[in-house]
């Protein structure tokens, strides 16, 4: 991903939702590839729950459109009602809306429901290149477009939408959105499907110009029907579940690549097939998927060879760890204590369940009485100032706190990673070993426990965690193996 014009001001802060309850707008598609039934499947496939409200009733398949059937506006209020007086929504998605008067019902609905997250795909123009909408309706949609948080025109529509011609290169497109994000106010998924060439480029436009572009290379099949539709809903489901726009496309562009990539085995119709929305869940189901936390240890196995081949672990382990090295360790550790029991309060305050806060909060008081003991058998252990090893680790620790899976995923080497070690040192044992108190404290049974438990309490966070909240508990776990690879490095 990379960014280009100005930076961009933080994003507005989305209450993140583990299962998103996502309303799709649109029309049909009896065979399934587009329409509400390609949006009900990409919101399911992304994480979230789905539900739908009808504009249209299509007759069509691959090959094309038969006839339409539009039920009178009254009923598509009738049905808006129905879902909001009952179901709290987190997310919108608008596809097909057929004229002035279907986009007005639906923008008053909006103007009187407001849900957080508003998706637009403002189909406009058939795939002939034919235009879909009279004036008034595209004017409408115009209008609709400063209402909403993401507007995702393909190139057709942005001409439409910007009244100017369509463009043939990615520059004059990505400018023809900054203007349309400009005058609407609203932040556009700018698709770059319909240009020449192997690259298949997309990017966000913020309303104040920034473009956070995603690269990709072109998939080739023909089975593309649908892929507008379930790109939007796509998105309107990741933003819902807590990620930015760019994050949410970064993720949407890799789902929806594999999506094309594996169309051609569907075998649904003759004409312009549909995409395989749910290909990450057949391929988890061919195969035996570990848990969360066996697979974020297994990746990081790089850093715990770097850990085990420290000077500092290995003379640690053997004794031969010069004493004045581990009393600037154990003075650093002091450091890093103080902060990390807080760290855990802040879990225990987090924690879902009356038995996950007791587990944290005997943890924090468990890390201040255990590590005293052992910094009062070691006299000498004093540091005026955190190292910026010691500042860095635990200022990621205090940023992983936005919720409490991410917390608890940061949180995990700190107890895996030294039972690891105690456990495996802790053969080196000897009774004139002048490390022995350290070896025993973290290859107690009672601190193997408590490291069982930690893992177990963060794989069923990651079990109810949605996509983008699981990858950010990868990148906290990942990033806090690091931090305590350089730790040691550091004494």
């Amino acid at each position: 991903m990379t960014d280009t014009s100005l930076t961009a001001p933080a994003p507005t802060p989305v209450r993140a939702v583990a299962i998103p309850r996502v309303l799709s707008i649109a029309g049909t598609d009896p065979t399934g590839g587009a329409g509400v039934q390609a949006d009900l499947k990409s919101i399911g496939a992304l994480g979230g729950y789905g539900m739908a409200v009808v504009t249209a009733l299509v007759a069509q398949n691959t090959r094309g459109v038969r006839d339409v059937h539009v039920p009178p506006t009254t009923f598509l209020a009738a049905q808006l009602d129905a879902v909001s007086d009952d179901v709290e929504i987190d997310a919108v998605k608008i596809g097909m809306l057929q004229s002035a008067e279907i986009i007005g019902t639906v923008r008053q609905w909006l103007g009187r429901v407001r849900p957080p997250i508003v998706v637009l795909d403002p189909v406009m123009v058939a795939t002939s290149g034919d235009p879909l909408l009279d004036p008034a309706a595209e004017e409408a949609l115009r209008e609709l477009a400063r209402d909403v948080d993401l507007v995702t025109p393909n190139l057709a529509e942005l001409a439409v939408l910007t009244g100017r011609t369509r463009a043939t290169s990615w520059a004059q497109a990505v400018a023809d959105a900054q203007t349309l994000a400009h005058d609407t106010g609203t932040t556009v998924l700018l698709k770059g499907g319909h240009l020449d060439g192997a690259d298949c480029p997309d990017a966000i436009v913020a309303a104040h110009g920034a473009v956070h572009e995603v690269g990709g290379a072109r998939v080739q099949t023909r089975h593309t029907h649908g892929t507008g539709c379930s790109l939007s809903s796509a998105m309107a489901t990741l933003r819902a579940g807590g990620a930015t726009w760019p994050e949410a496309l970064q993720h949407a562009k890799t789902w929806l690549t594999g999506a094309l990539a594996r169309a051609d085995a569907l075998r649904v119709g003759e004409g312009n097939g549909p995409i395989d929305h749910f290909h990450e869940l057949r391929g988890a189901a061919s195969s035996t998927v570990p848990s969360w936390s066996a697979r974020v240890w297994e990746a990081a196995a790089p850093v715990r060879a770097d850990v085990d081949d420290l000077d500092f672990v290995r003379g640690l382990g053997d004794g031969t760890l010069p004493h004045e090295t581990f009393l600037r360790y154990l003075a650093q550790d002091a450091l890093y204590l103080g902060e990390y029991s807080r760290v855990l309060a802040k879990a225990s305050a987090l924690a879902p369940t009356p038995e996950e806060q007791a587990f944290w909060a005997r943890a924090a008081e468990s890390s201040i009485v255990e590590e005293r003991r052992l910094h009062e058998s070691h006299p000498g252990a004093t540091a005026a100032a955190s190292a910026p090893q010691t500042l860095a680790y635990t200022n990621h620790l205090h940023a992983s706190a936005r919720s409490y899976a991410e917390l608890v995923a940061a949180l995990l080497p700190c107890f895996w990673l030294y039972t690891d070690l105690g456990i495996r040192l802790a053969t080196r044992r000897h009774d004139e070993h002048p490390y022995d108190d350290w070896l025993a404290m973290y290859g107690d049974p009672a601190f193997t426990a408590a490291t069982a438990r930690a893992t177990e309490i963060a794989d069923a966070a990651a079990l109810e965690a949605g996509p983008i909240e699981r990858a950010r508990m990868d990148a906290a776990f990942a990033r806090s193996m690091e931090h305590e690879r350089e730790f040691f490095a550091r004494a």
